[in-house]
């Protein structure tokens, strides 16, 4: 049993987890990946291997490790405590998040053959360490890990590939490579190597956002980059907060090797393309289908009847997603709409523009197709009944008239015009990326866009700030308000 201090003590200490997953011929890839091991096994990290296992067969992955390490290898029991230099399998039978500390265990709520260990673990990683997580993805057919990976490098942390040439099965591999946030694509064994490098820079750089942004030459070097980035993009990003751009300046800093922010300008200034994966690298959003399951309840039942009721004679709907991604906010509310209307017992003519910045973003968010590990987050009914599942690609594909509800197209909230006479704005957690001065401005924004009477939705760390007087609050948990009708 693990005591309370112990678990507090372990909260404390900032060093990287490293998750690892694998699936078929995930065995081969481990022992690769261990073989570049440095002979000391002080590497500062902790490592969590997770693999696809039959619930009733007996895993020999720890006996297997050790052999190939001089660190301590465990498997897991639940509440273990995750310490640096050690090694933790997941056993058979469980699924298993990280939280507080340590590592806890979990019936599996997926059947056998749809499960999806690797994605649970990297999204709990995800919150729980931020640019302290790293997600490693090996051999293994479909797709899971992929939605862990992309959760991970939202909070910024780091992303760390197979290359599918030297993979057994290379569908996981693949599927990690198509989100385009990967920071390495390397073989196993010369992972190793390549992670002590990267955590040396970036764990010397990480921690000192704060006393960067004082400092007067580097405010310099961060205005012209902010150049270069809006001459190679068209965007500027000035008005966004100033440590989560260098966060994200000192990530790609780490990745190439490069110890100064002055460095990494010149380096700008020589790659485009290093401009183009600094710019992917702000852009990417944690998105989810019905993320906050409850804020989704709450929206149905004090905000999309009430529109209903309000606009039943006209019978339209007029709705807008900004920060949209890769479509999964959007295609959520589309899916509660048409739920929604079948309760109502009216059809209504439903518009919902989903917008964002992200070209990529918008075209994946168009094809409607997602993973297969999208099925953690989806009842199974409404798989059933709002997707169509490629049994060959494994991988669900929206409806056809859950995808025809919804507009996407690209567009800089902060520059190109708004749309107007709208019934709901929902643009979550994308306010917390911008300084005071953007919010309000974008805040504004919305009140004019919204008709009198309408709804705004907002992520749930996410405040009004000045406007606070011109709405109601339906949610204060779940940032749910409505435009005063005398606005």
């Amino acid at each position: 049993m693990t005591s309370k201090n112990n678990v507090e003590t372990n909260k404390n200490q900032n060093f990287p987890i490293v998750g690892i997953g694998a699936s078929a011929g995930g065995l081969d890839a481990f022992k690769e990946f261990f073989s570049g091991m440095p002979n000391d096994s002080k590497t500062g990290m902790a490592f969590v291997l997770i693999q696809h296992l039959a619930p009733d067969h007996k895993s020999v992955l720890t006996d297997i490790i050790q052999r190939h390490t001089k660190m301590e290898v465990k498997e897991v029991t639940d509440g273990m405590v995750v310490e640096p230099d050690c090694t933790y399998i997941i056993p058979p039978k469980y699924d298993m998040t990280f939280k507080d500390g340590s590592l806890h265990l979990k019936n599996p709520s997926s059947p056998r053959g749809h499960r999806t260990p690797i994605d649970i673990f990297f999204r709990s990683l995800a919150d729980a360490k931020a640019e302290y997580a790293i997600c490693v993805i090996l051999s293994g057919t479909g797709s899971d890990g992929t939605l862990g990976l992309r959760a991970i490098k939202g909070q910024g942390g780091m992303a760390m590939v197979q290359n599918p040439k030297t993979a057994k099965y290379d569908g996981m591999p693949i599927n990690a490579l198509k989100t385009g946030l990967v920071d390495y694509e390397l073989e196993p064994a010369a992972m190793l190597e390549e992670l002590c490098s990267y955590t040396e820079h970036a764990f010397g750089l990480l921690g000192s956002a704060e006393s960067k942004e004082t400092n007067l030459d580097d405010k310099k070097v961060l205005k012209k980059i902010f150049l270069i980035l809006r001459n190679h993009t068209g965007h500027d990003f000035s008005y966004y907060k100033k440590t989560t751009i260098l966060r994200r300046i000192q990530l790609r800093m780490s990745v190439q090797q490069i110890n100064t922010i002055v460095k990494y300008y010149k380096y700008l200034q020589q790659s485009p393309e290093e401009v183009g994966k600094f710019f992917q690298s702000l852009l990417i959003g944690v998105t989810s289908f019905f993320r906050d399951q409850k804020a989704f309840d709450i929206l149905k039942k004090e905000v999309i009847f009430q529109l209903f009721a309000k606009n039943q004679e006209e019978g339209n709907l007029r709705i807008w997603v900004p920060g949209c991604s890769t479509g999964e906010e959007a295609y959520s509310l589309a899916i509660l709409l048409d739920e929604c209307q079948e309760e109502f017992k009216q059809k209504f003519n439903i518009q919902i523009f989903a917008t964002d910045i992200d070209a990529n973003a918008i075209q994946s968010a168009r094809r409607g197709i997602f993973p297969a590990t999208i099925a953690d987050d989806i009842s199974a009914k409404r798989l059933s009944h709002f997707f169509n599942f490629d049994e060959v690609n494994k991988k669900y594909k929206i409806k056809k008239r859950i995808r025809e509800m919804v507009i996407f197209s690209e567009q800089n909230l902060t520059e190109d015009p708004p749309f107007s006479c709208l019934d709901l704005i929902s643009c979550r957690n994308l306010l917390i990326y911008m300084n005071r001065e953007l919010q309000e401005k974008v805040i504004s924004l919305f009140r004019y866009a919204l008709e009198p009477g309408a709804f705004l939705f907002l992520g749930s760390s996410e405040t009004l700030g000045e406007a606070n007087n011109y709405f109601e609050t339906i949610s204060s948990k779940w940032k749910i308000y409505q435009l005063k009708k005398d606005n």
